[in-house]
């Protein structure tokens, strides 16, 4: 093999690592007192994938907590940024270009008022329809091409303030399914790792499951 063969197969090699990185985020505000709220079911959503499949959330870089592992030939960052979540994105898009991750490869977890407790909605990008970690991010890495997954968490009752409704803890009834749902975000986490983002929506966005139903 000649020298411009090798240096052909190191750069190919290179992309194809990044092309098989991937970075799951989920966004939440740091603190005890926050830890149970809905604004952090993000947070929960990648405890519980880390949970999964053994990645251990435990180093510190560029304001976040990470996790680094393995599942199949891709390579997993998952992140739990640190700042409080209008600021979520000084870390991602900080970790975003240390590991160099395309934008086709990161996906954000984030909760979202405007979609009923335990739905969730697997979108390529768009708006921030309101919600301040995404819009950070968006600000900060200057698209909006990332892809999400919205975990409904319900409109906030009578008068509510939306920004209080979404500090508070899940009622009862909405924690004896919330193991359900979580389990079911990573399930749809896996889905878009191994097959890609077409499939987990079709697979777990809610109109398509109707559709499957009502087959």
């Amino acid at each position: 093999m000649t020298l411009v063969d090798r240096l052909i197969n190191r750069e190919s090699a290179g992309v194809n690592e990044l092309q098989a990185t991937y970075m799951i985020v989920g966004l939440g505000n740091p603190g005890r007192e926050y830890r149970e709220t809905r604004h952090n079911i993000g947070f929960m959503v990648v405890e519980t994938f880390a949970k999964k499949h053994e990645i251990k959330l435990a180093k510190v870089q560029n304001k976040a907590i990470i996790g680094i592992g393995k599942i199949g030939e891709k390579k997993v960052i998952l992140v739990k940024p640190q700042t409080y979540m209008n600021l979520s994105g000084q870390a991602v898009s900080a970790l975003i270009r240390f590991y160099k991750i395309p934008l086709g490869n990161l996906i954000v977890a984030h909760d979202d008022v405007d979609l009923p407790f335990g739905v969730i909605r697997m979108r390529p990008g768009g708006g921030s329809a309101g919600q301040k970690g995404v819009n950070s991010i968006i600000e900060r890495i200057g698209s909006q091409e990332f892809p999400r997954i919205r975990m409904g968490v319900g409109r906030p009752p009578g008068q509510m303030d939306a920004a209080a409704y979404v500090l508070q803890n899940f009622h009862k009834a909405e924690q004896e399914t919330l193991i359900e749902f979580l389990n079911r975000a990573a399930e749809a986490l896996d889905c878009f790792l191994e097959y890609g983002l077409d499939t987990a929506m079709n697979r777990f966005n809610p109109n398509q499951q109707n559709k499957e139903q009502d087959a």
